[in-house]
């Protein structure tokens, strides 16, 4: 998957990915129309699918409101690549079926606009605009099926309609 770069910081809250005042929808559509509003007024109407947001350390960081991930998805991001996550917002996004890997340098590795190719599998991200290659933490062949499913509850639902546990 390939998009272009939204760059944020360290300790990106999930207030700042969706603002409270908007925590009375679970409708990602509805949602992504406010993603990230309070840090980057430029996001919701620019953002295209595919497009990668790239931060920091302790991106997700704050309530454990599943909406922050919820709206990414609804804006048609294809993965968060940051140094580290917040553990809720890092679960809450495999359970929304959104892509997150953990790159050390990743706060380094984009510029906001820059063109990331993501092999979410084994983990290589390449800034095609620079050049350069980073290596994040591939997600383990459990969790990309839960990822490759839409989610955990998609996945759970394919799992009972084959007769699985």
């Amino acid at each position: 998957m390939s998009g272009r770069a939204w760059v944020y910081g360290d300790d990106v809250n999930t207030d700042l990915i969706i603002a409270g005042r908007y925590l009375h929808s679970y409708d990602p559509e509805e949602l992504a129309k406010h993603a990230f509003e309070d840090l980057d007024a430029t996001f919701a109407q620019e953002v295209r699918a595919g497009d990668v947001v790239v931060g920091g350390s302790n991106f997700g960081c704050g309530s454990s409101r599943e909406q922050a991930a919820s709206c990414l998805v609804g804006a048609g991001i294809s993965a968060v690549v940051a140094v580290s996550f917040a553990r809720i917002f890092f679960r809450n996004s495999i359970n929304r079926g959104l892509p997150v890997l953990v790159c050390p340098g990743a706060d380094t590795m984009a510029r906001k606009g820059d063109e990331l190719e993501v092999d979410v599998s084994s983990g290589i991200i390449c800034n095609i605009t620079s050049g350069k290659e980073f290596h994040a933490n591939p997600l383990p062949d459990e969790v990309m099926h839960i990822v490759n499913a839409g989610g955990l509850v998609p996945y759970v639902q394919n799992r009972l309609l084959e007769g699985r546990p």
